[in-house]
């Protein structure tokens, strides 16, 4: 396995960054709440990589790997962008994955790359997909409805559900008139479970760039704070809890790109990785963001302040796929097989 980046990849990581910082501050991502939407920037971001950058270059697309796109990721969760990236990336590859049934709304992605689409993680209960990611703002739904993979066109009624990280979520119907069938039993439930692995992995690298910029921020704020005529990062307590936190964001970065370079590979691994990648990325952006928030004692609390921008995402962000110790649960379904197999 090698994770240094190609020439192009650093090129990509470049013009991704550049733009984020010129057309990312911290104003805009408060401008965004409370429903975590930015239409100007997500745009301008389509320019440089649209959704359907992951899908293969004879479909349309640029034909980025699973590690490209983690690349990118890293970058938005480190400016905290207000844009559908990984929900609309993988809502592209999951078109592409099922062939032919999914070409019309792929080629329409092409065509139209700011339309927003997702894919509802959760189940479908009673018609009714809860809490989609990006549910509020998308024009293109996919669910798994049963054993149907269903495809739902149309904008829900932009109503977000409020939420602490100031998502997009949304609950959305999936029997509506633009209802169309993409897959079928087992390909449907195929399909649908390498989405949530890809939606795994790149919301892992998100929270890496997340947890690596909020602390950031906290040892910027530790080398400038004094406090009995020292900086406070000088204190022994307070040095340790960054370092501690510094190791945990490394650990998650290399997790999350082997788990996207696992998928590149075609390795059989890749599931398994996706969700220890997720689930570890989760404690260390959660970690980072709170001890970064404590370096700042009662500050950290303030709405002035922009740690707490990033300590609400830390906690909120993983959410999309419901209460992590159900990831727990699926990795280990991953590694040993469901429980009560023999």
């Amino acid at each position: 396995m090698d994770l240094n980046l190609t020439d192009e990849q650093d090129e990509v990581v470049s013009a991704v960054r550049a733009l984020l910082t010129d057309r990312c501050p911290s104003d805009v991502v408060r401008a965004s709440e409370p429903g975590g939407f930015d239409p100007e920037l997500w745009t301008a971001f389509c320019r440089v990589a649209g959704p359907t950058i992951g899908v293969a270059e004879q479909l349309g697309g640029g034909g980025a790997s699973l590690l490209d796109l983690e690349l990118v990721c890293e970058q938005l969760g480190s400016f905290l962008a207000p844009v559908p990236f990984i929900d609309c990336v993988v809502a592209a590859r999951t078109l592409a994955a099922v062939g032919d049934p999914g070409r019309h709304c792929l080629d329409a992605l092409v065509a139209e790359p700011s339309t927003v689409s997702t894919v509802a993680l959760g189940p479908v209960v009673d018609g009714t997909a809860t809490l989609v990611t990006s549910g509020s703002i998308a024009g293109v739904l996919i669910a798994l409805d049963a054993d149907e993979l269903v495809l739902v066109t149309g904008a829900g009624d932009g109503a977000a559900r409020g939420n602490l990280g100031s998502s997009p979520l949304a609950d959305r119907s999936v029997r509506d008139p633009g209802r169309s069938v993409l897959a079928t039993r087992d390909l449907a439930r195929a399909v649908h479970q390498q989405a949530l692995d890809e939606w795994r992995t790149l919301m892992g690298g998100a929270l890496v760039g997340l947890g690596a910029a909020a602390l950031s921020i906290g040892v910027e704020y530790a080398k400038n704070r004094h406090q009995f005529g020292a900086p406070i990062g000088s204190f022994q307590s307070i040095a340790r809890d960054l370092a501690e936190a510094a190791t945990l964001v490394d650990g998650a970065r290399l997790l999350a790109r082997e788990a996207a370079w696992a998928r590149s590979e075609d390795d059989e691994h890749f599931a398994p990785l996706s969700s220890m990648a997720f689930l570890f990325a989760t404690r260390a952006a959660r970690r980072a963001s709170t001890v970064a928030l404590h370096v700042h004692g009662g500050y950290g609390f303030t709405l002035e302040y922009d740690i707490q921008l990033y300590y609400r995402r830390a906690e909120a962000w993983p959410l999309g796929l419901g209460d992590p110790r159900r990831g727990v649960a699926h990795l280990a379904d991953a590694l040993f097989g469901p429980a009560g197999a023999s």
